[in-house]
């Protein structure tokens, strides 16, 4: 597994874990690095999971306006927890991380939906991270 391949999917499950506890998730990346250096057993948080982490949390309340904006039909309380997460983290790195292509981002925001979800959720994924794509430009603020 390519090493940013591996850093999106630690990243969703820190947001995921946060999500699921009701804490901030800078507090559940601490807790990983902490245990990553206290456990030989645990692997270490790189520095791509860091940043997507932390970005995450700085665009948090404009991530999840954008998501429930143009999620249609869907609300973020209704959405399942697990696709809720991955669309948190690729629209972030979609829509504020300029270093990587667009599609790469969606690709693989697919396949942890893939991996992790319903059958329908990596077309629900897909779908609405290429909205993003099409009104990135629109979409960028603090």
């Amino acid at each position: 597994m390519a090493a940013r391949n591996k850093a999106r999917k630690r990243a969703f499950q820190i947001l995921f874990e946060a999500d699921q506890r009701g804490v901030p998730v800078q507090e559940v990346l601490a807790d990983w690095i902490r245990h990553a250096r206290s456990d030989d057993r645990q692997p270490p948080v790189n520095e791509y999971t860091m940043e997507l982490v932390e970005g995450y949390a700085r665009y948090a309340r404009r991530i999840d306006e954008l998501i429930a904006t143009y999620a249609v039909g869907w609300t973020l309380d209704r959405m399942p927890v697990v696709d809720r997460n991955i669309l948190r983290l690729g629209a972030y790195e979609l829509v504020w991380v300029d270093a990587t292509p667009d599609a790469v981002v969606i690709d693989e925001a697919v396949q942890l939906a893939k991996e992790f979800s319903t059958d329908e959720s990596p077309s629900f994924v897909n779908g609405l991270l290429a909205r993003f794509k099409d009104l990135k430009p629109g979409l960028r603020r603090d």
